[in-house]
């Protein structure tokens, strides 16, 4: 009789340690409708996305707040690339066709929103043109000279920049509300990769130098000058993200014997701050967002062909979570990411088996 009743005891123990391990992996398992796991922890769900004539490419996602947000891209027509404008007003995507160029050849770059106004600049057969969505409805700002790259734009209230080039080489284009003007930069920058502002007279780029490297270049409403931010060696700069609070966030590689690891610079006001976190090699930064819980978020190459994937970096924490599980999906990619007030929305591709890539969206939380 006792060995019977060591035998029960065992037997209860065993299922006690099991229990908290499977609560654990119901918290850590994404849910395909719901904006939460078992566990209450918030998980990403796949959001409805109209169709795009495949395959697609994705440019930018932009938010103002939960009820709105832009997303741009391309899709690829019988006759060549179409621009691909995409809204989200809180509860669904829906295309809108009813910007000027919409039905003609062309591409959609970045969003920005410039107080009331949504800005976007578009590709338009060649030309570059600024589209501008007020209560009114649509209009465009046109460029003032035909670039054969344009490798970047940015607007704030009361300024804008596009940088590309032409055959002269780079140019910086900055339109002040009235007008345009060319602006100059220092001479051992050879071409700007991107460009973004946080006022008319606080705005920086990254830029592969003559001689070499990267420089980060800040324009103080006179003339733009090297930041003299110093990078970590033999690094590129991916992206650059300004926020209200004065802090800004600088993403990019480094290449150290053939191999890169990806790296952050965090600026506070007064010293910029380096970190490396544990992210694949292949990781591309252009993407990240500040999320409403103060850290950043990444989206990244997935490990799982059915599955997006997301980094969460936190000062010296990072921690990784999943999208919902597509059936048949063998390339799931978010290429951007966006606060939308205390939730977190991604825009991007999505391969199915058999077909070429199309649009998918997913949101943390909401």
């Amino acid at each position: 009789m006792s060995g019977l009743r060591a035998l029960i005891v065992c037997f209860v123990i065993a299922c006690a340690a099991v229990v908290p391990s499977a609560a654990s992996a119901s918290a850590a398992s994404p849910t395909a409708t719901g904006g939460t796991t078992a566990a209450g922890k918030p998980s990403w769900s796949a959001l409805p996305v109209p169709a795009a004539a495949p395959p697609v490419t994705v440019s930018d996602l932009a938010a103002r707040g939960p009820g709105e947000a832009w997303a741009t891209g391309y899709e690829h027509a019988a006759d060549g690339l179409r621009p691909m404008l995409y809204r989200w007003d809180g509860k669904a995507w829906s295309r809108d066709v009813t910007f000027p160029g919409a039905g003609e050849p062309g591409w959609l770059g970045k969003v920005q929103f410039v107080g009331d106004e949504v800005w976007i600049f578009h590709n338009r057969e060649g030309a570059g043109e600024i589209l501008r969505r007020s209560a009114g409805g649509w209009s465009t700002v046109p460029l003032p000279q035909t670039l054969w790259v344009y490798q970047d734009f940015t607007a704030v209230p009361g300024g804008a920049w596009v940088v590309g080039e032409d055959d002269t080489g780079l140019k910086v284009l900055h339109y002040d509300g009235s007008g345009w003007t060319t602006q100059s930069t220092p001479d051992d920058v050879l071409f700007l990769m991107g460009v973004t502002a946080r006022t008319a007279t606080e705005a920086w780029a990254w830029a592969d130098r003559r001689t070499g490297g990267t420089a980060v270049l800040r324009w103080d409403g006179t003339s733009w000058r090297d930041a003299k931010v110093l990078l970590p060696s033999n690094s590129n700069v991916h992206t650059m993200l300004l926020e209200p609070s004065g802090r800004a966030t600088i993403g990019g590689s480094q290449y150290t014997d053939g191999v890169s690891r990806t790296y952050l610079m965090t600026f506070n006001g007064q010293t910029w701050h380096t970190t490396y976190p544990p992210l694949d090699d292949d990781t591309y930064t252009e993407g990240m967002a500040r999320g409403a819980d103060g850290a950043l978020w990444v989206p990244l190459v997935s490990d799982r062909a059915f599955q997006s994937k997301y980094a969460r970096v936190d000062g010296r924490r990072t921690t990784f979570s999943y999208g919902p599980e597509r059936t048949n999906a063998i390339d799931v990619d978010p290429r951007a990411l966006a606060r939308t007030g205390p939730s977190l929305l991604s825009f991007g591709t999505v391969e199915i088996y058999g077909s070429k890539p199309n649009l998918m969206s997913e949101r943390l939380g909401g």
